[in-house]
């Protein structure tokens, strides 16, 4: 089992993670958020689309289909905000910018590497996307709330990390 023996935040656990796949030689890599709101089911329609698309990356999205009921604060503010801030630092408009399914390539694997070690991560593995012209789709993943995430302040955090990721 991999661990850090201090808590370093998502993205550092993912590129641990990642870093270990590449190790290994994964042809690929699955980021599924641990806290149960993601159907495992997804995994295998994702990974057929992956290899049917000879795609890159494939990127969850709660929002091409209607099994995921968002709260109605993150609907139609929180995540349309993400969305705008998403693509001012990427270039790349994405239905939900930070979502946390997405399926990586061997290919994928070996041209994005993490750094960001809080949830600014998103963003950074969208716009090493764009960067490595990587070939990408978003499709649909069900999503379920058991509590309400990360909220405003949240969302604060991660516009500073980026702002501050990007003079330093």
């Amino acid at each position: 089992m991999l661990r850090h023996e201090i808590n370093r935040g998502q993205g550092a656990a993912l590129e641990t993670g990642d870093a270990f796949a590449r190790s290994i030689g994964s042809e690929a890599v699955v980021h599924f958020d641990g806290d149960d709101q993601f159907n495992p089911a997804d995994i295998s329609s994702g990974l057929v689309l992956m290899k049917e698309g000879k795609l890159d990356v494939v990127l969850g999205s709660r929002f091409l289909d209607g099994r995921s009921r968002l709260p109605w604060l993150k609907r139609k503010i929180i995540l349309p905000i993400s969305r705008w801030i998403n693509f001012v630092f990427t270039g790349c408009l994405l239905t939900d910018a930070h979502n946390g399914f997405r399926i990586l390539s061997r290919n994928a694997l070996e041209k994005i590497h993490i750094e960001h070690n809080g949830m600014a991560h998103n963003t950074e593995i969208i716009r090493q996307i764009r960067k490595h012209k990587l070939k990408y789709m978003e499709f649909p993943v069900e999503v379920r709330y058991h509590t309400y995430g990360q909220g405003v302040m949240g969302g604060a955090r991660i516009v500073r990390d980026l702002l501050v990721g990007l003079f330093t």
